[in-house]
């Protein structure tokens, strides 16, 4: 008996891998849908960056051990994730250009300046909710308002200012 369930072990082992052939697809992406997995806070809270004092008018949020920041807007409508090269950013835009056949849920902008829209989800990050204030991180200036969020880079001064109504790039 052991001998047969060896053999069955062995048989269904055949053709496991830890890669898969073909091309990633995103099932619903662009129709307003979120992915099948949790995007709540947990229920005991995430500990928040510390902060680094700085002159008044501001604080500091540091980055995870990959470097990341991940915000999300007062108004619950925008979650951004920046790096010392680029802020990424979804909304629920109201009017937003189409990528590929799908209308665009996101922007990013790098420090040299470049731009895009794509088309996708953050997923579940642990974003840390700012406030209408300014702060600094990795970089880059962030600049909260009711009006929408402003990123600048502090070296190079190219960014964007970020609404559900609309996007500019500088």
């Amino acid at each position: 008996m052991t001998a047969v369930w060896l053999l069955a072990a062995a048989a269904s082992a055949v053709g496991c891998s830890s890669t898969v052939d073909g091309a990633a697809t995103c099932p619903g992406c662009g129709n307003g849908t979120e992915p099948d997995f949790p995007t709540s806070r947990p229920g005991t809270p995430s500990p928040m960056p510390t902060p680094v004092p700085r002159p008044p008018g501001g604080e500091t949020l540091s980055p995870n051990e990959a470097g990341y920041v991940y915000i999300e807007t007062k108004s619950g409508k925008t979650r951004c994730q920046i790096s010392a090269d680029t802020v990424g950013c979804e909304s629920d835009f109201t009017d937003p250009p189409t990528v590929d056949g799908e209308q665009a849920t996101g922007v990013e902008v790098s420090a040299s300046g470049s731009n895009r829209w794509v088309v996708g989800n953050l997923g579940a990050m642990p974003t840390t909710v700012i406030d209408y204030a300014s702060y600094d991180t990795v970089g880059w200036t962030i600049d909260a308002d009711s009006s929408g969020t402003r990123f600048t880079n502090d070296e190079t001064g190219h960014g964007m200012f970020i609404s559900t109504e609309a996007v500019e790039f500088f």
